[in-house]
């Protein structure tokens, strides 16, 4: 059967794949510590109960009609009233769009901005750029980040690609490392965006930057930083995403917005009314109401983000015991989101039937079958098939699972030869 060739060369999410078999060996009546999904178990983590009620409240009084465009008006009044209260960003209300959750909104920036052939900055690992790069038939440049740099992008390994780019993007705390910008890397990067801008003629396209901020309310001691805050001329070339889905363990809830230039969140909305990406009235009008009150929203997030850095510090111990004990493993502070960066350096070791760990996803299939964990490579990030990196996502399992999966890493792992 013929299709587009879009589609026909459009590649399959590696998580997804790795979940399959997750899911199915579950069914099957197996145990598995799944770290693979950037997601919640609402079990454990349910959204706040306040939120829930407005939910519900918003159904039984019928509000189950097309919600605006651009989204209903007391939620975008909400969303710039916290954005002034929590980072000190003026944005009207006319300038921040709402859609479901983020996704929505990072493709409708490519689109808003890349042509076809347009050169498209990220770093790798990074969530999903390499995908969307792909979507909007822009030619990705992709940055090698380093460990000691906790995996983000430096201003010098941004410079050389700089000059024919449209668009810069950059996510903080980052999906996949859960590790964030300190104030000199961003800045870095920021002047160097504007010396870029400053060279462009008014007819060409700029240099924009899409900041992905969506688990910024998910920071363990770390102070967060945005680029308009450090450089308020940016605002015009800066497009920011953000919304409920991590913050408030609301991934199902799907509220999401974007707020930036005028002219670019105008000609988002105008695609989002082809798409039809909006995020249901209910869930707007009930999150509308949730944020007026601010101190229930804070209460819940700061116990909410304790949960989880108490569950990275349990994970990120446990593996710096099995390093402790002579193993190839390793792992980084988290600092942010739900992430845990680990390294488990066994390329080239062998299984007991003789197999051959070539690749990072060999060593992932291996320790669910074996060690009842589930990781994913730092490969379905846009790394090497060899690079020994993985995210573990400790959304999905309680602090005692996470103690309970780690002898049975260990004994995987020790079972290489």
């Amino acid at each position: 059967m013929k299709v587009s060739k879009l589609a026909a060369n459009l590649i399959g999410s590696e998580i997804v794949k790795i979940g399959n078999e997750v899911n199915d060996m579950k069914a099957n009546g197996a145990q598995i510590a799944n770290l693979t999904i950037g997601d919640l178990n609402s079990q454990l983590y349910p959204i706040p109960a306040l939120l829930e009620e407005e939910i519900e409240k918003a159904y039984k009084n019928h509000q189950t009609n097309y919600p605006p465009a651009n989204g209903i008006l007391s939620l975008r009044k909400a969303v710039s009233e916290d954005l002034k209260n929590r980072w000190n960003l003026d944005y009207s209300p006319a300038d921040i769009l709402i859609t479901a959750g983020a996704r929505p909104l990072i493709y409708a920036i490519y689109k808003t901005i890349v042509d076809e052939g347009d050169k498209v900055i990220y770093p790798v690992p990074s969530w999903n750029n390499n995908h969307y790069t792909y979507l909007t038939s822009a030619q990705g440049i992709e940055v090698e980040t380093k460990p000691e740099n906790n995996f983000l992008p430096t201003a010098e390994e941004i410079a050389p690609h700089v000059s024919d780019a449209v668009l810069i993007s950059l996510c903080s705390p980052l999906n996949p490392t859960g590790t964030m910008f300190t104030k000199d890397q961003l800045y870095g990067i920021c002047e160097l965006i504007l010396e870029e801008n400053k060279k462009r003629s008014a007819d060409q396209k700029p240099l924009y930057l899409l900041y992905d901020q969506i688990y910024s309310n998910l920071t363990f001691g770390e102070k967060h930083f945005n680029p308009v805050s450090l450089f308020p001329e940016l605002k015009e070339y800066t497009i920011f995403v953000d919304g409920i889905s991590k913050s408030l363990a609301a991934t199902g809830v799907r509220v999401g917005w974007s707020f930036g230039p005028s002219e670019i969140i105008e000609k988002m909305k105008a695609l989002n009314t082809h798409i039809g990406a909006w995020a249901p009235k209910p869930e707007q009008e009930a999150t509308a109401n949730y944020y007026q009150n601010t101190t229930e929203l804070n209460r819940f997030v700061n116990h909410f983000k304790g949960e989880l850095e108490n569950s990275l510090k349990v994970l990120h111990d446990g593996i710096q015991d099995l390093k402790s004990k002579g193993l190839n493993v390793d792992s980084i502070q988290p600092m942010g989101a739900m992430y845990l960066t680990i390294k488990m350096d066994y390329i080239g070791k062998k299984m007991s039937n003789g197999d051959v760990i070539e690749k990072t996803s060999d060593l992932v299939f291996y320790l669910i079958r074996e060690g009842g964990v589930a990781f994913v490579p730092f490969s379905a990030f846009g790394c090497s098939v060899t690079d020994p990196w993985f995210r573990a996502s400790v959304g999905g399992l309680s602090v005692d699972e996470i103690k309970e999966m780690l002898p049975k890493l260990e004994a995987a792992l020790n079972k290489l030869l």
